[in-house]
């Protein structure tokens, strides 16, 4: 669910929240009533729009709440803001006060777009004049609505379409400059304990997809088949890879199994450069030669998954990074979107996974968010990298690809 565009719908109490929600679905997906409140934790419902795709809506709690209660979901529809592609801010009667231009400020403080709804316009239609305020001095769109006669239903889905964009899913190949048509890549999918079972994990998947559309060749095989592949395929050029792509945790052992001239990257690091900020990355990954005794490592892993004595996240990684600088770290650990329960700026660094299960928006959201608390970002393929002495290699391939692009 989290990987597709998600939307929400934000405004006060009894504004009709959970209305638009049900119109938009054509379900009643979230509780309609008077009385104020009804809504507690936000409600999601995947529904299909035409000329977009399937999306996430989001039912929010109403952002005057009162009581200590009411303040803790008003506290957990703002944590919603970070995570959409799209938000609609929804009020009635010509009312525009605090709690609305509040929002707005948080919607452009986390640089989200959106658009206002005047809603139940059969009782009271938008003001002219209040229409043209908002225009003028709130610099926002708006239109007037009724989810109990909804007339004018594709303009709203034309406006919708019109903010969240014509792809906001859509994200850079992993592949772009790398492959080309009958390139042939080697895929290093070691079969462990952390595989699951029956099936491959979802960027190895991502990548071998990639290649086919490309028509490129994937070779497919396990670390332990890597000396024999090359023994067997011998020197010529043509039956030669472009690249060999790895499990990051493999970095160490594949490249002593490959030729040196053989350019090496990891699932991991193609999709962070597919979805983050790799420029971002690759700078902040070398702060781990500053860290010190006593620092905080923030492992943020964007999906949710049953710990193990192996996990890359919450084990292997941070073991590694204490080997390699010799410091006694505290290593912290959010998963999910979850939100770290301490400041950013108490962490030395944080190292963000590959995001294969959430969107691009929200991988970069939380980028912009350690960036704007001064702390380096790293990413978990690149930190792995490092740590095994190979960070320079993994990237070579896209610096010889910036380099060739300088040159034409």
């Amino acid at each position: 669910m989290a990987r597709r565009p998600q939307i929400g719908i934000f405004g006060r109490r009894n504004t009709g929240k959970s209305s638009l929600i049900n119109v938009l679905s054509g379900q009643d997906v979230s509780i309609v009533s008077d009385v104020p409140g009804t809504t507690t934790d936000p409600v999601r419902k995947i529904m299909e729009i035409h000329g977009i795709g399937p999306v996430v809506l989001i039912d929010t709690a109403g952002m005057d709440d009162e009581g200590m209660l009411g303040e803790k979901r008003v506290l957990r529809s703002k944590e919603i803001i970070w995570q959409v592609n799209l938000a609609i801010l929804i009020f009635t009667e010509n009312f525009l006060g605090a709690y609305e231009k509040n929002l707005i400020k948080d919607f452009r403080l986390q640089e989200v777009p959106f658009f206002l709804l005047h809603n139940m316009s059969d009782k009271v239609p938008l003001d002219p004049g209040i229409e043209g305020e908002i225009i003028r001095d709130l610099k926002a769109e708006v239109m007037d609505f009724s989810c109990k006669e909804p007339d004018n239903m594709e303009q709203l889905i034309s406006m919708i379409s019109k903010n969240l964009g014509p792809s906001p899913f859509k994200t850079i190949p992993m592949l772009d400059g790398l492959v080309g048509e009958n390139d042939k890549v080697i895929l290093v999918c070691p079969i462990d304990t952390q595989a699951p079972e029956g099936r491959l994990i979802l960027p190895q998947v991502q990548v071998i997809r990639e290649v086919l559309d490309r028509r490129a060749i994937a070779v497919v095989l396990q670390e332990t088949q890597l000396p024999s592949y090359f023994r067997n395929t011998g020197k010529e050029q043509d039956r030669q890879p472009v690249l060999v792509v790895t499990d990051s945790q493999l970095f160490g052992r594949v490249e002593q199994m490959i030729p040196p001239d053989q350019p090496l990257t990891g699932f991991s690091i193609l999709l962070a450069r597919s979805k983050g900020d790799f420029n971002a990355y690759m700078e902040g990954t070398q702060a781990i030669d500053g860290l010190r005794d006593g620092d905080r490592v923030l492992f943020i892993e964007s999906c949710s998954h049953h710990s193990t004595c192996e996990d890359i996240g919450r084990v292997k990684l941070p073991g590694m990074l204490q080997k390699y600088t010799g410091k006694k770290l505290v290593c912290e650990m959010i998963s999910g979107l979850d939100r770290p329960k301490r400041p950013l700026k108490d962490y030395a660094l944080i190292i963000q996974c590959g995001g294969c299960m959430i969107t691009q928006r929200q991988v970069m959201s939380r980028i912009r968010e350690t960036q704007k608390a001064g702390v380096p970002v790293s990413n978990y393929g690149l930190a792995i990298a490092f740590t095994q002495g190979v960070f320079h290699r993994a990237i070579e391939p896209f610096k010889k690809m910036t380099d060739q692009n300088k040159s034409i």
